[in-house]
């Protein structure tokens, strides 16, 4: 298992950009970003509060929202920055906690099913699925989208963000593979 990690890890290469770490002086929350190859990809924390809130006020139980709140939460922002259009596949995606495995981020058919199974009403798992981070999307230059991504990772905890995507030119069916890093992001904590 260590060394499919290890070729994983191998494939996406180096680092292609420096992460730029900004704190918010009001809510004291961090961004982390990253800008390389036509693309800026960006994670803003949201504090176990916030995620309670947004949720609770959008049908789920305050044991449905804590469920979520529990989970390491970022608003997460991509941006066509280039001048071709980029693809991306959240399922591409890999995050990693330091001596761990490589792990894919929940996706919203998961998320899906635990809702159902915990009984959330129907309203509440549709405002759920619009409100994360799109599974795949086709971003035209100056596009961008943004949604909610979820890592487990304990509160205050750290994790390297391995964000993949293509870029398409002319007739490339396969188009080009990128990659990139956002390094050291921190999960925020209860009092955030």
């Amino acid at each position: 298992m260590r060394h499919l990690a290890l070729t994983l890890l191998a494939l996406w290469g180096p680092p292609v950009a420096a992460t730029e770490v900004s704190l918010d002086p009001e809510t004291g929350l961090a961004t982390w970003q990253a800008e390389t190859s036509g693309i800026q990809v960006r994670l803003t924390q949201i504090s176990p509060d916030q995620a309670r809130a947004f949720y609770q006020a959008r049908g789920f139980s305050a044991a449905a929202a804590e469920r979520y709140a529990a989970e390491c939460v970022f608003m997460t922002v991509v941006r066509n920055i280039g001048d071709v259009p980029i693809e991306h596949r959240l399922a591409d995606w890999r995050y990693v906690v330091a001596g761990q495995r490589p792990r894919a981020i929940r996706s919203k058919a998961q998320w899906a099913r635990l809702w159902k199974q915990a009984g959330v009403g129907e309203p509440a798992r549709i405002a759920f699925t619009w409100a994360q981070f799109p599974t795949s999307q086709t971003f035209a230059p100056d596009d961008w989208n943004q949604g909610m991504t979820t890592y487990s990772v304990p509160r205050g905890g750290r994790f390297d963000l391995h964000f993949t995507w293509r870029t398409r030119k002319g007739t490339d069916a396969g188009g080009t593979r990128h990659s990139g890093i956002l390094e050291q992001v921190q999960c925020a904590d209860e009092h955030s």
